[in-house]
């Protein structure tokens, strides 16, 4: 099928299935899907920079169907992902004129493709290692119990800084915790969310749980609740500087819609440790399918 604005031509059969598949992921972690999505793209030979901007126009319509599935389960907090707003908005414009002066250098598949594989292969080794932590911990003490996370040092100091205004957010049972520490967390994945075509979520799932010392299932619904904001200005802004082929995406979340449902589903069958463990496979999956098409392994 010929796709006009991205000027390419790529088998919608290969769009469906690879919006069917993020959907399932990405409705079971709490992400967009894009770190999946992005390579899965790239790999069939869409140019990057339409990678970016069509992934997250796909991912928008996705993280809507997925928040509405954790909602209904109590796993959103809706004023947490609300704070976190006002940090990726900024992230997202930032990373979206990153965007545009490396293609204006012709460098963008390069750079980006190098920022891939090194994010998520750090993200791979932390959360594969905290995951099977917190798993022998559940087995030794013998507990029978959702969550449990192997790194706790980090939220606590996060907790202990002071600046005001101080907020809570007792859907995430936190009690109190600087409101700039969230808008920060929300910067760094609204810059990713901008430069790498995802939504954030790869990266502010862990952070959700490992800096700000949420539930994991609290973070998957919250996370994707502030998706659909991420990559809706993400989507908005990258459309105004010619980088969406809104067709493509259209496509794509036919098969998205309904696997962002059963992922979502699924999320109320396994504990938080195991969930982070799973997670934790698929960042090397999407660093590997980048190197092989950098490499020029995968033919375009």
């Amino acid at each position: 099928m010929n796709f006009p604005i991205a000027g390419v031509t790529v088998d919608p059969i290969a769009l469906v299935v690879i919006g069917f598949l993020v959907g399932v992921l990405g409705g079971f972690f709490g992400v967009g899907g894009g770190f999946l999505a992005a390579p899965f793209m790239f790999w069939i030979g869409v140019p990057m920079n339409f990678v970016v901007g069509t992934d997250l126009a796909h991912m928008t319509g996705k993280s809507i169907v997925a928040f509405k599935r954790h909602r209904a389960l109590g796993h959103v907090d809706v004023k947490l992902g609300i704070v976190m707003v006002m940090g990726t908005t900024v992230g997202v414009e930032i990373g979206a004129q990153i965007i545009e002066a490396l293609e204006a250098r012709h460098t963008v598949d390069q750079v980006v493709g190098v920022l891939y594989i090194t994010i998520l292969l750090l993200v791979t080794a932390f959360t594969s290692f905290e995951a099977i932590r917190s798993l022998r911990m559940i087995q030794k003490e013998k507990m029978d119990v959702k969550e449990v996370v192997g790194f706790k040092g980090i939220a606590k100091k996060i907790y202990s800084i002071r600046i005001p205004p101080m907020v809570s957010f007792p859907a995430s049972g936190i009690e109190s915790i600087s409101v700039w520490s969230v808008i920060l967390v929300g910067l760094i994945t609204g810059l990713l969310a901008g430069m790498l075509g995802v939504g954030g979520g790869f990266v502010r799932m862990p952070m959700l749980v490992y800096v700000l010392g949420i539930p994991t299932h609290v973070a998957v619904g919250t996370d994707l609740f502030e998706i659909i904001f991420s990559a809706g200005y993400g989507t908005l802004t990258h459309a105004l500087k010619g980088n969406v082929d809104i067709i493509m995406a259209l496509v794509m979340q036919t098969g998205a819609a309904i696997g962002a449902q059963i992922g979502a589903i699924s999320t109320q069958y396994f504990s938080g440790p195991r969930i982070r463990l799973f997670f934790s496979f698929l960042p090397l999956l999407g660093a590997a399918m980048v190197i092989l098409r950098l490499l020029g392994i995968v033919a375009v």
